[in-house]
C-alpha cells in the first residue's frame, strides 16, 4: 500500500483541481482549472454544472497522466457545500445552473419562515439559521421557478444534490445518488442528532423527500468511478465538505482543536467533539465528520468574502493586475490612513448574519490610494476571523491557544501577522497547505486501509512557520473598534 496513491477532488468556488497524494501525504501531482462565476442579476451568483464536471474530470485525468491507474486504490471528494444543484434522473442534465451557496437570491423565503416563527424548530434540528447561504431554500427556489420541475420533483424524476453528489452521480454514470453527513449538514433539511433526513422540515419547505440523495458517513466505499474517465475503476472512498476536509487535514481532531481555512471566503471551525454544541452567538452547529459509525460535531462561524475580495479588486477596480501582487501593493503604505472596507457583497456571514447588509469602504480622504484600499482589503479578511474567534470562545468556553491556517490566502505573511496582532494567539501555517484536498484523501485512505487510523494520518501533521503577535494590544484593539464601527453601518438597518 506505501507505494500506491490517493487521488484528491477539491472541487471550489472558483476552480476545480485535483491533488494525487502518498502515503505520508505528500503531493505527487495536481492541477487546476478555473470556471466561469455567472452574475445574472444582484446578488445571484451561479455556475455551469456541466462545466463543474468538465473540469473536475479534465484536472483529474490529468493529474494521474502518466502514472499507473492501478495504484491509484481510492478517491476523495471535497466540495464547496451548500451549493445547489437539480438534474433529470433520466438523462443526468442539470434543469438550472447550480445555485452558489454566495447567492443571496432566497433571502425573501428565509425572512418568510423566520416571520412564520419556523427559525428555532429549524437549528433545534440541523444547527443551522435560516439563511439563504443553506441549501434547501435555493431548492425551493428552483422548484417554484423553472418550468415544469415541482411536476418532476412530484413524479420522481429529479434528483438533488450538492456538488459531491453531482461528482459522484457523474463518476458512477448514474449509479449512485449519495451525500456524506457533512453536506447533508449543510442543507437545512438534515436533523444533525439522529442523522436522517427530517419530514417535517421537508413539509415545511415543500421539498419532496424523492429528490433527496442516501446519505453515507465520510469514510466509506460507495461505488466505483466508471473506467471511461480515468482509465481504471477506481473506488470513490472519502466525502467531505470542503471546510470539515480541511479540519481533518490539519489534524484537529481533539476536541477543542480549530482551523481558519483563508479561501474564497473563510471558515473558521471548532471540533467539540461527541457532543454537539448549540451556538448563543449566532454560529452553526454541524457535523465535523463520521468515520466508523462515530459522528463528531464541530462549531463554525462563516465569512462570505475572504478571499474573494482580492479578486474583486483585480477584476472588479483593477488596482492590482495578479492576486499575488496584494502583499506588495498593502506594503507600500505603513496603515490604511484611516480606511475600512466591509466587503459584505453577499450580506455579512457569522456572528451578524445579515443578508441585506452592503459592502462600504470608509474613510477615503484625498489622500487614499490603492495600497490603502489593498490593505484594507486584506485587513477586512483578518477583522472578519476575530468576529468569529470571539464568538466561538465564547460558545465553547475554550480559550483558543492557537489557530490553525490554510487556504489560499494564508500564504500572504502581511496577512498572517496582521491576524495574529489581532487574536492575541499563535498562527500555524502547515506545511502542506493544501489541507482540504488532503483531508479527502485522508478520508479516502482510510476507507481502504491506506492508513490504519487517525493516530496514524496524525503523525505526518508538519509546522511551515509560526506567526506571534509584535503589535501592542491597545493598538490593535483601537483599529478593530473603527471595524466593528464600520460593520454597523453597512448593516441593512442603516
Amino acid at each position: 500500500m506505501k507505494n500506491k496513491y490517493i487521488l484528491a477532488l477539491d472541487q471550489g468556488t472558483t476552480s476545480s483541481r485535483a491533488i494525487l497524494f502518498d502515503y505520508n501525504g505528500n503531493i505527487k501531482n495536481k492541477r487546476q482549472k478555473e470556471f466561469n462565476q455567472i452574475f445574472p442579476q444582484a446578488g445571484w451568483v451561479e455556475h455551469d454544472p456541466l462545466e463543474i464536471w468538465e473540469t473536475q474530470i479534465s484536472v483529474a485525468s490529468d493529474t494521474i497522466n502518466g502514472f499507473d491507474k492501478n495504484d491509484i486504490v481510492s478517491i476523495g471528494i471535497a466540495n464547496q457545500r451548500e451549493t445547489t444543484i437539480l438534474w433529470d434522473r433520466s438523462d443526468g442534465n442539470p434543469i438550472y445552473n447550480a445555485i452558489v451557496w454566495q447567492d443571496r437570491r432566497t433571502a425573501d423565503i428565509a425572512e418568510q419562515l423566520k416571520t412564520d416563527g419556523h427559525e428555532h424548530f429549524f437549528k433545534s434540528k440541523t444547527g443551522l439559521l435560516i439563511n439563504p447561504y443553506f441549501s434547501a431554500t435555493k431548492i425551493k427556489w428552483i422548484l417554484q421557478n423553472v418550468e415544469g420541475a415541482r411536476k418532476k420533483a412530484q413524479e420522481g424524476r429529479l434528483a438533488f444534490g450538492t456538488v459531491d453528489s453531482w461528482l459522484v452521480w457523474n463518476l458512477t454514470e448514474g449509479k449512485h445518488h449519495i451525500t456524506d453527513v457533512t453536506n447533508a449538514s449543510r442543507t437545512l433539511l438534515f436533523n444533525i442528532h439522529d442523522l436522517s433526513w427530517d419530514d417535517d422540515l421537508l413539509e415545511i419547505l415543500d421539498i419532496p423527500r424523492s429528490i433527496l440523495p442516501k446519505v453515507c458517513s465520510s469514510s466509506e466505499i460507495y461505488g466505483k468511478s466508471a473506467k471511461r474517465w480515468m482509465g481504471a475503476e477506481i473506488p470513490i472512498g472519502g466525502i467531505a465538505g470542503d471546510q470539515h476536509a480541511a479540519l481533518f487535514g490539519q489534524n484537529c481532531t481533539q476536541a477543542g482543536m480549530a482551523k481558519n481555512t483563508y479561501g474564497t471566503g473563510c471558515f473558521m471551525l471548532m471540533n467539540t467533539g461527541n457532543k454537539p454544541i448549540t451556538s448563543k452567538n449566532n454560529l452553526l452547529t454541524t457535523i465535523a465528520w463520521q468515520i466508523n459509525n462515530k459522528v463528531e460535531y464541530a462549531i463554525e462561524g462563516s465569512v462570505f468574502i475572504g478571499g474573494a475580495i482580492v479578486q474583486w479588486l483585480r477584476d472588479g477596480l483593477g488596482i492590482i493586475k495578479s492576486s499575488s501582487e496584494i502583499e506588495k501593493v498593502a506594503l507600500s503604505v505603513g496603515d490604511t490612513n484611516g480606511v475600512y472596507l466591509v466587503p459584505a457583497f453577499s450580506g455579512l456571514g457569522a456572528p451578524h448574519w445579515d443578508p441585506h447588509a452592503k459592502g462600504i469602504i470608509l474613510g477615503l480622504t484625498r489622500g487614499t490610494n490603492r495600497g490603502h484600499i489593498a490593505r484594507a482589503a486584506l485587513e477586512s479578511i483578518a477583522y472578519q476571523s476575530l468576529d468569529l474567534l470571539k464568538a466561538m470562545e465564547s460558545d465553547s468556553k475554550i480559550r483558543m491557544t492557537q489557530l490553525r491556517v490554510d487556504g489560499g490566502a494564508c500564504v500572504n505573511n502581511f496577512l498572517m501577522q496582521f491576524q495574529t496582532d489581532l487574536i492575541r494567539v499563535p498562527l500555524i501555517r502547515p506545511q502542506t497547505i493544501e489541507t482540504t484536498a488532503l483531508g479527502a484523501a485522508y478520508l479516502a485512505g482510510l476507507s481502504v486501509g491506506f492508513w490504519k487510523n487517525k493516530e496514524e494520518i496524525s503523525l505526518q501533521w508538519r509546522s511551515e512557520r509560526k506567526f506571534h503577535p509584535v503589535k501592542a494590544k491597545n493598538e490593535m484593539e483601537s483599529l478593530y473598534l473603527g471595524w466593528q464601527n464600520a460593520v454597523e453601518i453597512s448593516k441593512s438597518k442603516n
